[in-house]
């Protein structure tokens, strides 16, 4: 457990500045603990998690769903966003209102006012579950900020540069934890290298992660 907390010190206990346009704000969405478990298990419910196909054919180790419009999907024709589960081929589940009011204040707090994100990716994590550092940019407007909430167990988040080759800094996310990265950050790699260990009151043994994108 060391190296998940392996990390610069953090002067400030509510917010921490990772680079231009990004910041992390520490425990924000624990006032929206109850209704985001309930919104999680309403998608899953309609929507389950599952293990998406990376285009060179491995499993990704994190189990995703969606809601919102849109929805983000990986198989071997590649990274893409659709309208419909390709498992029920049925349309995504509604993003819940929490969810919602959540990924506006947050982006709004940050700088980023007027976002409107119509896609949200429900990230699972448990075990040796991992990101490996990527870019978020299949979405057509790279104006939009994206914002990522951490519920239940901590994690270490890795934030990069401009390039895959920039050494990133490992930051630890803990449950309630928001990062929201836009403008100049808007391309920064970004991953996550292990999660914690213990179990959380609320999620158990998992990590879930709620990324919220403009899509189209």
């Amino acid at each position: 457990m060391a190296d998940l907390f392996d990390t610069d010190t953090d002067p400030n206990p509510r917010e921490l500045v990772l680079a231009d346009g990004a910041m992390l704000l520490r425990g924000y969405a624990l006032d929206y603990a109850d209704a985001l478990q309930a919104g999680i298990d309403a998608v899953v419910a309609a929507a389950p998690l599952r293990h998406w196909e990376t285009p060179g054919g491995k499993r990704m180790s994190v189990a995703m769903t969606n809601c919102g419009q849109f929805g983000w999907i990986s198989d071997r024709r590649g990274y893409r966003y659709g309208t419909h589960d390709p498992l029920s081929d049925r349309p995504w589940p509604p993003m819940p209102a929490a969810f919602l009011a959540l990924a506006q204040a947050a982006a709004r707090d940050a700088g980023f006012s007027g976002f409107m994100p119509d896609a949200c990716l429900v990230n699972r994590y448990v075990g040796d579950a991992r990101l490996t550092l990527h870019q978020d940019r299949d979405e057509r407007d790279l104006g939009a900020p994206i914002v990522s909430v951490s519920l239940g167990l901590s994690a270490a988040f890795l934030w990069g540069g401009a390039k895959r080759s920039d050494r990133p800094r490992r930051v630890p996310l803990n449950d309630g934890d928001v990062v929201v990265w836009g403008g100049p950050s808007r391309l920064a790699y970004h991953g996550v290298a292990s999660i914690g260990g213990g179990t959380d009151p609320r999620y158990g043994d998992a990590r879930f992660n709620l990324t919220f994108r403009q899509a189209r």
